[in-house]
């Protein structure tokens, strides 16, 4: 099974990121321009928080407060859950599962490589069990 870190080579993915004290307007526009579910909240270079499409509608929409005038430093969670680069798309999955969470960040250390959501993480299994699964029939058809 593919580790955090090869998932991220394979991927060509770019790290969108905002700053803590954008908007929750600014935010949402980038979210929207690149269609992805949630940003992670860098202050130079380090992780601050994640905000993403859930901070929004619990503590934006569902509070009455203004996107334009709302910080993403007061929405976002600030005690974020990561995954390190040599662990498994497995252990994603786990996490996942068990916090309740759609994204991790993919650390090496204190440096952020990427994010990876549940989307993914979902396509990397099925591919995985697909693979498993061709194989067993190769091994059984001898």
């Amino acid at each position: 099974m593919k580790t955090a870190g090869q998932f991220l080579a394979q991927s060509n993915q770019k790290l969108y990121f905002v700053a803590p004290t954008a908007t929750v307007r600014d935010a949402l526009e980038i979210m929207a321009t690149h269609n992805i579910g949630a940003l992670l909240v860098l202050e130079e270079q380090a992780l601050k928080g994640i905000f993403s499409e859930r901070d929004y509608a619990r503590k934006v929409v569902l509070k009455g407060k203004s996107s334009s005038e709302a910080f993403v430093l007061d929405i976002m969670t600030h005690k974020v859950i990561t995954i390190e680069t040599h662990q498994s798309i497995h252990d994603c999955m786990q996490i996942m599962t068990d916090f309740h969470i759609r994204h991790l960040p993919i650390m090496n250390g204190k440096e952020v490589l990427g994010l990876i959501s549940i989307g993914d993480v979902v396509r990397e299994m099925m591919e995985y069990q697909e693979e498993m699964i061709k194989q067993l029939k190769n091994y059984i058809a001898g």
